[in-house]
């Protein structure tokens, strides 16, 4: 949730302090939520069930049999499993060779991890799709993208969940595996294109992210720092789920936040 405190802290404050859920459609249609959800799922059950001694070719065919099963279970609507694995099967070489890249061995797969920040009262929360020890001894952690991968970049600005991630994996924020450094960071697409990012971890700059997190979970303790709406949205043309609580649309992008005081006995 990290991205979406940085780009529409509004939404943050609907969503969690509010507590108000988006409603779901009254008519159900395939949704690229649900692709993700049961793509996840599929790699899950591939990792965790991989024989020492398969093949590649074996991987290939032990993978789309699984989601040949996950999918089945997972969607009623036949069209969105042909078409999402056939999406997987164009994927699948990329991911595979992308596998057995840094000869790595899955020890944490969609394990949560925790860590205090500082004296905040905030508790990080992050959840890597796999963590791999490498055989240095130090960790790959990586995360799997059915849309576009972030750039670098987007990853210093916005997206910072790996890097997070990352910097709680070497403060021992993963209690099975205790303090350990970490090699790099990799996200891997399995959309369009055959995309993967990959980030050789800095430790300086690990630091550096680190603080900055730090400072901004403490700017948002302070109850003169507003969730303003739409501060840093990607694309500005897609609505968003708390678009018309925050009545956008009355206002424009280039307008001034005003700043209204609510909760407590200072709220008008």
């Amino acid at each position: 949730r990290i991205s979406t405190l940085i780009r529409d802290p509004y939404a943050i404050y609907a969503r969690y302090i509010l507590d108000l859920k988006p409603l779901d459609p009254l008519r159900q249609v395939p949704e690229d939520r649900d692709r993700g959800i049961l793509i996840h799922k599929i790699l899950e059950d591939f990792v965790r069930s991989r024989p020492a001694t398969e093949t590649t070719e074996q991987a290939r065919r032990r993978l789309m049999a699984i989601a040949a099963a996950v999918l089945e279970q997972g969607t009623p609507f036949p069209s969105a499993r042909v078409l999402w694995r056939a999406r997987l099967d164009r994927a699948a070489d990329h991911l595979l060779r992308n596998d057995a890249k840094y000869d790595g061995k899955p020890v944490l797969i969609e394990q949560v991890g925790a860590i205090e920040v500082g004296r905040t009262g905030f508790t990080l929360y992050g959840t890597p799709d796999r963590i791999d020890l490498l055989p240095d001894g130090r960790l790959h952690l990586v995360d799997y993208k059915t849309g576009t991968p972030p750039t670098k970049a987007q990853q210093e600005a916005f997206d910072k969940q790996l890097l997070l991630a990352a910097a709680m994996a070497e403060r021992g924020g993963f209690a099975d595996l205790g303090p350990t450094e970490v090699a790099r960071i990799s996200y891997l697409g399995l959309g369009s294109g055959d995309k993967a990012v990959e980030t050789e971890i800095d430790h300086q700059m690990l630091a550096e992210q680190w603080a900055r997190f730090v400072q901004l979970v403490q700017a948002y303790a302070d109850p003169a720092t507003g969730y303003t709406a739409r501060r840093a949205v990607f694309e500005t043309r897609f609505s968003l789920p708390y678009d018309h609580l925050s009545r956008f649309g009355e206002w424009q992008m280039s307008d001034r936040a005003k700043p209204f005081p609510v909760g407590g006995d200072d709220a008008g």
